[in-house]
């Protein structure tokens, strides 16, 4: 007969085993060592948050800390490979294969590590797609999460800094794995609930707050006036037309570039109230003035940003706030919402090739996708209508019948022709191919399909891969905005003037774009002290961004 209980069987023994080093649910920081030594075992699948922003960076350190000969081969399933220690575990032997997100500032580490061999590679994710996985295949044996606080029944608060926990925790504990959350402190009574006690089986107090990249900051000196002319060609030539008010920004200057023109080059076009209302985002700096200034109606974001927590709080018309007052972030609820609620995502990349597909992978860097591809994608599961989805959908497929044709998301590529070192944005082979061969994977890390692609906006224009009714009319396309690249140079001036001609290709001066117009002056902040005193001293920005 069948044993049923096994995986309550193997839970019950972690938790003797843990509690031989625990007071109850409380973990000494002196005892982290030997407690993991005591509840991890080989061969375990290992959550570790991990998010795109929010690490459990003791407990991340604590588990590199480990004998590979005590404990090893784990198989690690998390958003963010974003600090050394995600990686120490697999250059110590600790860890043996890795499915993941968004690598970020371990990208170029994580790159070496993949071609040396030192990581077997299960898949890079979407988000949503590692969320969904986790309840299907991908289910993890343990959790290590990160929390503000805790009281002694193991309730969380989370903070504005929620981002993952809730569904790492949900997929965890439901299915008899174990639960360590690592918090600054334990009180009394939490703030508020954000994960219930039944859920969490041991907490480690660490005694400071854990580590939060500020992945959404984007100095305003920083951005140029190439930027700020892509920004113009974007709300012009896209934005006011499809009249986009749910949407997604991605990270990046020329999208900051946009928030910061809606209060100025954007109410001198007199959009203000018919696009960008409703956001899936987190609370960028950069949208300070254009909430201020009555853009914004509403926000909800993945995560939140070092420096906003008291603007957020201070605004809660405009984003999702608890009872405490702070910030209530969910990466796989806005996720969702991005994929599903919103009329647009625009976002930069690394590299795009003649097809209209884009990566983030070159052949040093492997960044991973995050959201981009959740947000970047046409769902085909949609079935509410809006203004700018049946739009898209015309230009598509203008000859269906209207009531059966199926409308569009817009998404939409925003960059300079020439990137960081001058390296070119447009190719014609993408380095995810070269590392598809070397690791002989069965599908190349492509970020955004070419099928999902509608606009790409640079410097030269704006490509409507809309109108496009042929694979040689979309390369063209491409090649009509790709500059003075490789690309750019092979085109067919003739085909391209043809492509203008119907709308296809939009230079500046056919929107009515001065190039010499875009000016820094437009920027409704230019510092990162204009944005301070723009939310009247209620963003903190971390010292590293302050330069007065």
């Amino acid at each position: 007969m069948s044993d049923w209980g096994m995986q309550k069987t193997a839970l019950r023994e972690r938790l003797v085993a843990g509690s031989r080093h625990a007071n109850g649910k409380i973990v000494p920081i002196p005892n982290l060592p030997a407690f993991l030594r005591a509840v991890i075992g080989t061969g375990d699948r290992v959550c570790l948050e991990g998010d795109n922003q929010k690490q459990a960076d003791i407990l991340a350190s604590a588990l590199a800390e480990l004998d590979p000969r005590e404990v090893r081969d784990l198989h690690m399933v998390q958003s963010g490979v974003v600090l050394p220690a995600h990686l120490d575990v697999f250059e110590k032997g600790i860890a043996r294969r890795l499915d993941f997100s968004y690598s970020g500032p371990q990208s170029a580490r994580i790159a070496r590590m993949l071609f040396g061999r030192k990581i077997e590679l299960g898949a890079v994710h979407t988000y949503l797609e590692l969320f969904a996985r986790y309840f299907i295949d991908l289910t993890p044996n343990v959790a290590l999460i990160a929390a503000v606080s805790a009281d002694r029944d193991g309730n969380l608060y989370t903070g504005p800094n929620t981002e993952d926990t809730p569904t790492v925790v949900e997929a965890t504990s439901y299915k008899n794995g174990l639960v360590v959350a690592q918090v600054t402190e334990i009180v009394d009574k939490v703030p508020r609930v954000d994960i219930p006690g039944d859920l969490v089986h041991f907490v480690v107090e660490v005694g400071k707050p854990f580590y939060v990249e500020p992945l959404f900051t984007r100095d305003p000196a920083a951005i140029t006036e190439t930027q700020i002319l892509t920004a113009m060609l974007a709300i012009k030539g896209i934005y006011a037309p499809y009249g986009v008010r749910r949407l997604n920004h991605g990270i990046g200057f020329n999208t900051a570039a946009i928030e910061l023109l809606l209060p100025t080059y954007g109410e001198r076009l007199g959009l203000k109230g018919k696009v960008c209302t409703h956001f899936a985002l987190n609370p960028h700096p950069t949208l300070i003035p254009a909430i201020e200034s009555g853009w914004v109606e509403q926000v909800h974001c993945f995560g939140s940003e070092v420096g906003m927590e008291d603007y957020v709080a201070a605004r809660p018309d405009i984003f999702f706030t608890g009872p405490d007052g702070s910030l209530r972030s969910n990466r796989a609820f806005c996720q969702t919402a991005g994929l599903y609620a919103c009329d647009m995502f625009i976002g930069s990349t690394l590299q795009i090739d003649l097809g209209g597909h884009s990566s983030t992978v070159t052949t040093n860097r492997i960044a991973g996708f995050g959201g981009a591809p959740n947000m970047g994608s046409d769902p085909r599961g949609r079935r509410h209508p809006s203004e700018p989805w049946l739009k898209a959908g015309a230009e598509a497929d203008p000859n269906s019948a209207a009531a059966l044709r199926r409308g569009r998301k817009l998404v939409v590529q925003i960059g300079e022709t020439f990137g960081d070192r001058n390296a070119p944005l447009f190719v014609e082979r993408l380095d995810a191919l070269e590392l598809t061969r070397e690791l002989d994977l069965d599908l190349a890390p492509v970020m955004v399909y070419s099928d999902d692609v509608t606009h790409i906006v640079t410097e030269e224009g704006i490509a409507n891969l809309l109108l496009c009714r042929s694979k040689h009319e979309r390369e063209h396309a491409i090649r009509g905005v790709a500059g003075y690249t490789e690309i750019g140079r092979g085109r067919d001036p003739k085909m391209v003037e043809r492509l203008r001609a119907r709308g296809v290709i939009r230079r500046p001066e056919d929107l009515g774009i001065d190039p010499l117009d875009a000016d820094r002056r437009l920027l409704a902040a230019r510092s990162i002290k204009d944005l301070m005193l723009a939310s009247e001293g209620l963003y903190r920005p971390p010292s590293r961004f302050r330069n007065w």
